[in-house]
């Protein structure tokens, strides 16, 4: 995430993201999030920095019509290192608990972010 101070911050998100992964509680990719966001299966929608504006607008209003919060944070990279995957720009957390976790720490970084 360029321009954060909070390394901690960072490393805490990507730590919560990776484990989300190894617990089953992430779907990954644009089609798979498409699908599954108006079902409800997904809790928070992560979209990386560096995703297209086309793709972002649709994902971002996609999740207001069903009521599902949207962060953007980190780039693809660092988001797809985060989870084990590769080449992914979007990423749909399944549990309730996860995705709570990582809006608080989200927040608490640009909210920093804007303090400065």
């Amino acid at each position: 995430m360029p321009g954060i101070k909070n390394n901690q911050g960072l490393n805490k998100i990507m730590g919560l993201l990776g484990f989300a992964a190894r617990s089953r509680n992430l779907v990954t990719g644009y089609n798979t999030c498409l699908k599954l966001i108006p079902g409800g299966k997904v809790k928070l929608l992560l979209i990386g920095e560096d995703v297209g504006e086309n793709t972002r607008e649709k994902m971002s209003q996609k999740c207001e019509t069903y009521k599902v919060p949207v962060r953007i944070v980190g780039t693809c990279e660092e988001l797809s290192h985060a989870t084990g995957k590769e080449d992914k720009g979007l990423f749909g957390i399944t549990d309730e608990g996860f995705s709570k976790s990582l809006i608080k720490e989200i927040d608490k970084i640009q909210t920093e972010r804007e303090v400065f």
